[in-house]
């Protein structure tokens, strides 16, 4: 396949079924593009215009859902090349993200923002790069 680029980033649009006392929000089966097999899910709380900025897994996929609240990310490969999305809010989709992209991302619009992570593997601090928010230039504001 040859190096992972920002291009490699697969986005799913996901199913939200209206139900009287609360939505019903479709994640990920086994049978969905871009599904690799389960390590761990997990939740992330991203406060109102918190930047938690960067890394970069270097064997994990990540699928990555937006339920309540809004979320920018901002990805760059190895070429530099730079590639942004919204989600979450009124763009209910699932991030496909392979290993070897750089990413960080700000909590949008409330309080709070919850990110859900469907992994292929377990979380191995030895399989994650790190860079400071300074390292990668990056404007932060909407476009």
């Amino acid at each position: 396949m040859g190096a992972v680029t920002v291009n490699h980033i697969l986005i799913t649009p996901l199913e939200r079924i209206k139900c009287n006392g609360g939505d019903v929000m479709h994640a990920i089966k086994f049978t969905d593009p871009g599904y690799v097999g389960f390590g761990e899910a997990y939740f992330s709380i991203v406060e109102l215009d918190a930047i938690k900025a960067w890394k970069r897994h270097l064997r994990m996929t990540l699928n990555i859902v937006v339920p309540l609240g809004t979320v920018q990310f901002a990805f760059f490969d190895a070429k530099g090349k730079m590639r942004e999305e919204v989600v979450g809010g009124n763009r209910y989709v699932r991030l496909t993200v392979p290993p070897g992209i750089w990413f960080g991302f700000k909590g949008l619009f409330s309080p709070y923002s919850t990110l859900m992570n469907v992994a292929d593997i377990p979380h191995d601090p030895k399989e994650v790069e790190r860079k400071t928010i300074n390292e990668i230039k990056f404007n932060w504001k909407i476009k």
